[in-house]
């Protein structure tokens, strides 16, 4: 595996590496539209970005609120090297750390695997969202 380190903070800290990610990941490679992958959750949101050891960007997350985990992304060339866990289980820690009782997020069908790894449990039936088909996923922490 990869050295990854995760930082986070809020919109303004870290827009331009969130921005990057998104823009590539979900923007051009799943022709997500701009106007629906930046919204204005993001100004509120605590965003994850991970980095390795020369500082290069690899992926993000966001965590609202609410405990709704969103935007999670990893730059092609770092896939399948554990980034996406790392950064999941920064999410985690932080949503823990805040208080949350319980997250959720809508996982790609095809990715619902790894949040299943991670603990998530699915329901509701399968939606469209973006044209891409989204299963809701929920992780109640232990008391």
């Amino acid at each position: 595996m990869t050295t990854v380190s995760v930082v986070s903070g809020d919109w303004k800290t870290y827009q331009h590496e969130c921005e990057r990610v998104r823009a590539m990941v979900f923007v051009a490679e799943q022709k997500v539209p701009r106007e629906l992958e930046f919204d204005e959750d993001d100004h509120s949101a605590e965003h994850f970005v991970a980095i390795d050891a020369r500082k290069m960007v690899m992926g993000c997350a966001r965590l609202l609120d609410g405990g709704r985990i969103g935007r999670v992304a990893v730059l092609r060339p770092f896939r399948r090297r554990g980034v996406g866990r790392v950064i999941m289980e920064a999410v985690l820690e932080r949503a823990k750390a805040r208080g949350i009782a319980s997250v959720y997020l809508g996982a790609q069908v095809q990715a619902q695997p790894f949040y299943e790894q991670l603990g998530f449990k699915p329901y509701g039936d399968v939606f469209d969202e973006a044209g891409i088909p989204h299963q809701m996923m929920r992780l109640v922490f232990e008391a």
